[in-house]
């Protein structure tokens, strides 16, 4: 059952290209969950939504067609429409996550060696380590001070910017190294992010043995960051900066049907998903929800994670606001939803083929992606949806004429991976794993198809529209 390609039956190329270029500019303002969570909240805002806290504040009643948002710790994001029929009918639910692989600065991490000062770092998520020395790099996050300040940074992005890196052995001494496993090649704790070579300018004449020359180039690093940003070498105790690749997302392709960038994973559906609830217009008949979370790249945990309970708490202050709060209503209204949970798919590669099974494969360019499951080997830690959910889903799409796929992550014992599904699914709501394939998935820069993007985008708005048909 080969699935068409996108491109001759999707004849809305003006559209395509408007929405890819939206998406770039996302991406490129997007590269933190932090970026990400004020990305969204600008453009929810924009579209009429108010904060969730400022109802609560107020006292007020949400009414059919009031739409409101909710900023959690600056890492997460849930938007709400409220529909025509009583929140115990349960709502439709788009779900993407907003972390992306990364390297992580650790908290006590400058340093200096041999005249050239560097921060040192632990990797984040699931990547290839190798693949993230010798090329430009970029710094972006927060530094919190004592006084509760925060101060962002980002450098490494501006055309002015200095850059940063992680440099590589060269090969003519390398011998050693290229025999070593493509896992061992690079050890984490060699990821070492080179910042500054220059002494401070104060600094003992050559021959003083003193700790101050031995340390000068890191102590002129901490006095520009003094002179830039009033921080102190102990604020690195309460910061989060991580490091990601610089430069800005592009077109792929003579025929720039593709996008180059960096964290597709998750991005590519968190966005589409975001547009498709704030486009929406008039009053729903059903409560829609978007929810843009963290962690999940390392499991989902922590307070900003989907293993957190800030999904139902923030459910059950939505309810409250409804006027009609009750355990049972909360209970009634996760368990009448459903979802898709949005991540993105390994896009078959003809380069690699061999890991793939070309029959259950998702491929470039043929239309948003549906795993039924996900999980490893067998089935290891997977959602699973029933084929009753995927029948309605196939119904929705095909009456929308949107393009779609079904697809498994790689051969059967060769690997697999997670999503939110099934943190999602113990709720006992309807959940499907659904999203975009993505060529050299977490690496630096990754691919997508430009089609795809927009066949998303099509897809979570004929499912919000949609309304319920199987009785939990």
């Amino acid at each position: 059952m080969e699935r068409p390609v996108a491109w001759t039956k999707v004849k809305e190329d003006e559209k395509i290209t408007a929405f890819a270029d939206a998406y770039k500019a996302f991406l490129d303002r997007s590269k933190t969950e932090r970026e990400c969570v004020a990305t969204s909240v600008e453009l929810a805002e924009s579209a009429g939504f108010v904060n969730l806290r400022d109802i609560q504040r107020t006292g007020s009643m949400l009414k059919p067609g009031d739409r409101v948002y909710r900023n959690w710790m600056n890492k997460s994001f849930m938007a709400f429409i409220v529909g025509s029929r009583p929140i115990e009918e349960g709502m439709n639910i788009l779900g993407a996550h907003i972390d992306s692989p990364r390297i992580d600065v650790k908290q006590n991490p400058l340093y200096e060696d041999t005249g050239l000062a560097y921060l040192d770092t632990h990797y984040y998520g699931g990547i290839k380590k190798y693949q993230w020395v010798a090329m430009p790099l970029a710094l972006h996050g927060v530094i919190v001070r004592k006084d509760g300040v925060r101060v962002p940074i980002i450098v490494g992005e501006e055309p002015g910017d200095p850059v940063f890196c992680i440099s590589d052995l060269l090969p003519h001494l390398a011998q050693e190294q290229m025999e070593k496993k493509a896992a061992k090649i690079i050890e984490g704790e060699a990821l070492n992010l080179l910042i500054g070579g220059r002494p401070a300018s104060d600094s003992e004449e050559e021959g003083d043995n003193s700790k101050k020359k031995k340390e000068s180039v890191k102590e002129n690093i901490l006095a520009l960051l003094k002179e830039k940003y009033g921080v102190e070498e102990e604020d690195f105790l309460s910061a989060e900066l991580e490091i990601v690749p610089a430069g800005q997302a592009r077109d792929l392709g003579f025929d720039r049907s593709m996008i180059l960038g960096y964290g597709h994973d998750d991005r590519c559906c968190a966005y589409p998903s975001l547009r498709a609830l704030t486009d929406y217009t008039g009053v729903p008949e059903y409560t829609l929800c978007c929810i843009l979370t963290d962690k999940e790249e390392i499991g989902s945990v922590g307070a900003t994670g989907m293993a957190s309970h800030f999904f139902e708490n923030v459910t059950a202050e939505f309810i409250s606001c409804l006027g009609s709060y009750s355990d049972l209503t909360l209970r009634r209204a996760l368990l009448e939803s459903r979802m898709l949970s949005s991540d993105v798919s390994a896009g078959f590669d003809p380069e690699y083929s061999s890991a793939f099974e070309k029959k259950n494969a998702a491929y470039l360019s043929r239309g948003i992606c549906f795993n039924k499951y996900t999980g490893s080997r067998g089935k290891s830690g997977s959602n699973d949806a029933n084929a009753e959910f995927m029948a309605m889903i196939r119904r929705i799409l095909d009456d929308a004429g949107v393009c779609f796929q079904t697809a498994e992550l790689g051969r059967v014992d060769l690997g697999g991976g997670g999503t939110i599904a099934y943190l999602c699914s113990k709720y006992g709501m309807n959940v499907i794993d659904s999203g975009l394939p993505v060529l050299s998935m977490h690496a630096p820069w990754e691919v997508i198809s430009k089609v795809d993007l927009y066949e998303g985008y099509r897809c979570y708005n004929a499912f919000l529209a949609s309304a319920h048909a199987i009785e939990n």
